[in-house]
């Protein structure tokens, strides 16, 4: 290490309450120490506010009352006293700044305050000193007494006033740790009490590990924010034990509808390999690409259902128009046995990701086609706010009970002719995700009568106008 580097200097963490409680305490135990002394040192600022101003009051009645004792110009020669407050000391002093008259503890001195020409304010003489404390309260009046100006100086010590203030100061230095304390401790067990919710809830969490999502946290029944947040994390937990479940099964599911294609092709190739030279070669090869096929069908369902999963699905939108998607699908849709007839009214348009809604519809149609007897109908209809295609089919139908099933993952109400014909039961699954995705719904509805009734409802399309205003297309 270079001994001439400079070493920077170490960097202490900054300590902070470790709990809420702590941290709640603290700052409400301050808060409220200072709302309390604030609180106080306001009223007694007013207090005393008021006080001055009743002093001031008095000295001002006392000036008034000296002024109407010399009607008629003549003085006593000593002041009487004030009613309000004996200790009152007073002078009446003329124009040229000599004392007309005054009380008994300042006969024979000249003026002890003297108010200047245009102000208000006393001005304390040398006369004052030794006679006059320094804390007084001084009032000035110019008035006419019989024709003659004169200025009426009444002042009243406030010695007394200033020891309350003092003392108000040493007792607050001593009452502020103690209404700390106690402001602390009543602040500590109110949030103690108001946080036991809040605890159970921890405790509660803690024991929920993801083998056990069925438990729930406790609901205080307080109707309060904490309620609201254990209702909140039960909720969560719902979901979170239906995703689980979802996985559990999905991924056992899958894990079978895996092996099968895969034992199909080892069982076809050691078959062949047993016997090289008998084997007839193009055939298991077909049969390979068959369940290769097939397996790689189940790949990109699977792939399109995680997607479903992590809300990925319909991510890019754009205007579709849902006439002409159907009429793709039909003329892609090889040669087949059945009927597929379309019943399409013009401008249904709705938006979303083309791909996926091609896929939607594709699966619908397939399906209904492998169990129609001899047709297929896919009607499309535009209303206020939405579009909605039918899939009808003249086949066995769906029972009521199994209407919301067929929708859930690998489900086969049929199991042997679906696994006969290569399907993996993700197909409506499929198209329900997409929907959902969509902002729309997919149901098996009522047939009235033979046959199956799949009912797809999507929001209908907006455009811009060029006047800026929106319109339904």
């Amino acid at each position: 290490m270079n001994s001439g580097a400079r070493a920077l200097p170490r960097r202490w963490p900054r300590p902070r309450p470790r709990t809420l409680r702590t941290r709640v305490t603290l700052v409400a135990s301050l808060s409220i120490t200072a709302a309390i002394v604030l609180g106080v040192v306001a009223m007694y600022l007013l207090q005393i506010q008021s006080v001055r101003r009743t002093i001031d009051s008095q000295l001002r009645t006392y000036a008034i009352q000296i002024a109407q004792s010399a009607g008629n110009g003549t003085w006593p020669k000593t002041l009487a006293p004030s009613s309000l407050d004996p200790n009152t000391e007073a002078q009446v002093i003329a124009a040229d700044g000599s004392v007309l008259a005054a009380t008994r503890t300042l006969a024979g001195l000249s003026a002890v305050y003297m108010l200047p020409p245009g102000s208000d304010t006393p001005v304390r003489q040398k006369a004052a000193d030794g006679i006059i404390p320094s804390e007084v309260r001084v009032i000035a009046l110019r008035t006419t007494v019989h024709h003659r100006p004169v200025i009426i100086v009444t002042a009243t010590s406030t010695g007394l006033l200033n020891q309350v203030n003092s003392g108000f100061a040493r007792h607050l230095v001593i009452a502020l740790p103690i209404i700390l304390i106690l402001a602390a401790g009543a602040t500590w067990l109110v949030v103690g009490w108001a946080l036991r919710p809040v605890d159970r809830i921890r405790r509660a969490v803690t024991g929920i590990t993801s083998a056990g999502l069925s438990r729930r946290v406790p609901e205080p029944g307080t109707s309060d924010e904490i309620e609201h947040l254990a209702k909140t994390m039960n909720d969560m937990l719902t979901r979170l034990d239906d995703a689980a479940r979802r996985q559990h099964r999905f991924v056992a599911d899958a894990s079978h509808e895996l092996r099968s294609p895969l034992a199909a092709i080892r069982t076809t190739l050691e078959v062949g390999l047993a016997h090289p030279d008998q084997a007839p070669w193009p055939v298991i090869a077909d049969r390979a690409v068959q369940q290769a096929a097939r397996l790689e069908d189940l790949i990109q369902q699977l792939l399109l259902l995680a997607k479903a999963d992590e809300r990925l699905l319909a991510a890019q939108r754009q205007p579709v128009d849902l006439g002409q998607l159907l009429r793709d699908i039909r003329a892609s849709i090889l040669p087949h046995r059945l009927d597929l007839d379309l019943d399409l009214a013009p401008g249904v348009l709705t938006v979303g990701n083309p791909d996926h809604l091609e896929r939607l519809f594709r699966n619908v149609i397939e399906n209904a086609l492998r169990f129609a007897r001899t047709r297929v109908v896919v009607r499309a209809a535009s209303a206020a706010t939405t579009v909605q295609v039918e899939i009808l089919d003249d086949g066995p139908g769906i029972p009521a009970a199994e209407r919301d099933r067929i929708f859930d993952r690998f489900v086969r109400l049929d199991s042997s002719r679906e696994r006969g014909s290569g399907t993996t039961g993700l197909g409506l699954a499929i198209a329900h995700e997409i929907a959902a995705a969509h902002n729309g719904h997919i149901t098996a509805a009522d047939s009235k009568g033979e046959g199956a009734r799949i009912v797809i409802t999507l929001p209908r399309a907006t455009a811009k106008c060029q006047d800026g205003n929106s319109r339904r297309l």
